[in-house]
């Protein structure tokens, strides 16, 4: 569903301030794989992300997704492939407008624009329907404007819009960062729910170790913008957080305080 092939990625190139933040990095992703991934500040995760979402191009390599190229495609242009959920929970909705108005600007992403009604009646039914799903009682609130909406309400209706029309590609960007932690752990689990009802093809980028060995089929651990680990199946499941500090001093070569490197 995903190949991203040799990819590079320096900023300020030829300044004092260059920064090389992919490098030759290379990452396959089977149908229905859900991937979460870890590393310290710097290691390259979000601009992985970045990268695979076209929100800036890479300087050599390629990304495919679903056997579409689509290196050389701005992000506005990869939307019909790709669903996004940020950290920030005030990102990726419309703050001004009722609820129900974004649910509908989410499901016509990627499609034609014409003249009609904004909203149809079956189609407000579909949305009543989504949203009683979160068990927020979000249902009876379609009126109300997204930016009175809390945090976690917030987060829980963008990953809402994010699959309402199945992308091929879920892009989970700290997605619970912001959230306290019980909050945090209710999105994760509409998340995994999400992603497994809709068969979902997923990336997670976390810093939260627990969540990224808990969550997911697969793991991988990255470093000075390369891929150092990756951990799946049965090696997922008896994963715990004393492995994967471990394992990083050693790909990594950090001998002091991994915990507080990997997690800076």
């Amino acid at each position: 569903m995903l190949r991203v092939e040799h990819i590079s990625k320096t900023f300020n190139p030829g300044t004092i301030n260059e920064k090389k933040a992919l490098d030759r990095l290379s990452l396959h992703l089977a149908p229905g794989e859900f991937v979460t991934v870890i590393g310290g500040n710097g290691a390259g995760k979000s601009t992985m992300l970045n990268a695979i979402a076209g929100t800036w191009p890479v300087d050599e390599g390629r990304i495919t997704i679903d056997g579409t190229d689509v290196t050389a495609l701005p992000d506005y242009q990869r939307a019909p492939f790709i669903g996004r959920v940020f950290q920030d929970p005030m990102l990726g909705t419309a703050p001004d407008m009722w609820l129900e108005e974004n649910l509908a600007l989410a499901l016509r992403r990627g499609q034609k624009r014409a003249l009609r009604w904004g909203i149809a009646k079956d189609e407000r039914e579909i949305y009543r329907e989504k949203l009683a799903t979160l068990g927020l009682g979000l249902e009876d609130r379609l009126s109300v404007k997204v930016g009175l909406l809390s945090g976690g309400q917030r987060q829980a209706v963008t990953l809402l819009m994010a699959t309402l029309r199945k992308p091929k590609l879920l892009l989970l960007d700290e997605h619970t960062a912001a959230l306290d932690p019980a909050t945090a752990a209710k999105v994760l689990e509409l998340s995994d729910r999400l992603v497994t009802e809709n068969n979902l093809t997923a990336l997670m980028i976390t810093h939260n170790m627990s969540d990224a060995i808990k969550h997911g089929n697969r793991l991988i651990m990255m470093h000075q913008g390369k891929i150092i680990l990756d951990i799946a199946g049965e090696e997922k499941k008896h994963l715990t957080k004393r492995d994967l500090l471990d394992r990083f001093a050693a790909l990594a070569g950090v001998q002091e305080e991994t915990d507080s490197v990997l997690l800076s």
